[in-house]
């Protein structure tokens, strides 16, 4: 049943406001720098067209397993976020059980609405950030989801994804009300308010409490001649056309997050070097499954991109073992979170 509103809400936090002085976690010493990969594990669509209920498949997890064995011979740990279509794709579920039973993985959830039931809303840009929707609907759209995951894998999710970042006002509480513990939807530095999304400007990649849940961000970094004024700069420019792009290809602000998709090689070292000199001690890097095949998203269209996408992570791996960056699993990252303090 749907929580009280309004004070409840206070009560359990907000995701997709910035955290209150003093939520950002200071992680014991012991924890190190640390680093985990979680991936977006969902149905292939064609990026390029409307959502739909039906046009989409699921025959790229026949090819997970060697980008699974590549993070697991580095000791990686990943994450699976895994959406509907995948949770109730026999052949999907069993390609994930084989990680999970080998100790290999960590499952999450992820929620596309507009291919999770109930399906009660409209099909709009808008209502593709589950946030969005009524709260009663995402309420059973995530309650659906938790419960196709547990009867796949034989437990409760406890980690939690938005799917397109797109957390709302009542998120917070929906998750710890569904027995969630642990949120990776906030993607900082990032705005989505052109299409209706959450706003992430002034969020930092650090870990914080929000009422009951951790929140572990995904990894972003400013480059540029004006990173000093990045966040209000480029609010500004998204109420111009083009003007992000401005700025990038004029090397004023380029915002690099830390995802194999669409950012090269050496922007992603440079960017974990900046995020290490900053004192950021735990990295999250993401990307998504259909990227293990070619054709399913925009960033590995044939075979000469994916060759290049295991080149980027044999780069990654490389220089994060050097600077002394061990990987953590979902779970050693929230016994630490636990144990740290207000920053």
């Amino acid at each position: 049943m749907t929580g009280a509103k309004g004070a409840d809400d206070a009560d359990f936090g907000r995701l997709d406001r910035p955290p209150p002085p003093g939520a950002y976690l200071d992680l014991p010493e012991s924890f190190g720098r640390r680093f985990t990969v979680s991936v977006d594990t969902e149905e292939e669509f064609d990026w390029t067209k409307p959502f739909t209920r039906d046009r989409h498949g699921t025959t790229h997890m026949r090819r997970l397993s060697e980008a699974h064995r590549r993070l697991a011979d580095g000791g990686v740990k990943p994450l699976y976020l895994v959406d509907y279509p995948i949770a109730v794709d026999p052949a999907s579920v069993a390609v994930l059980r084989q990680f999970v039973d080998a100790g290999e993985a960590s499952i999450g959830t992820q929620l596309h609405p507009w291919v999770n039931p109930p399906f009660d809303e409209e099909i709009t840009v808008r209502n593709s950030f589950v946030g969005n929707l009524p709260e009663a609907l995402e309420q059973a759209k995530l309650l659906r989801l938790t419960e196709a995951l547990e009867r796949a894998f034989g437990r409760r999710p406890t980690v939690y994804r938005a799917g397109r970042y797109g957390i709302g006002p009542h998120t917070a509480r929906l998750l710890a009300e569904a027995g969630y513990e642990v949120d990776v939807s906030i993607r900082p530095l990032h705005d989505y308010r052109v299409e209706g999304g959450p706003d992430f400007t002034a969020m930092e990649p650090r870990p914080y409490r929000v009422g009951r849940l951790i929140e572990v961000p995904l990894s972003t970094v400013d480059f540029g001649l004006l990173r000093r004024w990045g966040r209000p700069l480029y609010r500004a420019a998204g109420k111009v056309p083009r003007g992000r792009g401005l700025l990038s290809r004029g090397r004023l602000l380029t915002r690099v997050a830390l995802t194999p998709e669409g950012v090269p090689l050496a922007e992603a070292k440079r960017a974990i070097e900046r995020l290490l000199d900053d004192g950021v001690r735990l990295l999250s890097l993401s990307w998504h499954s259909p990227s293990v095949e070619p054709g399913h998203t925009p960033y590995v269209r044939d075979d000469a991109d994916l060759a290049c996408f295991y080149r980027w992570w044999d780069g990654v791996l490389d220089l994060l073992a050097a600077r002394g960056v061990a990987p953590a699993s979902i779970e050693e990252i929230l016994a630490a979170c636990r144990r740290g303090r207000a920053a």
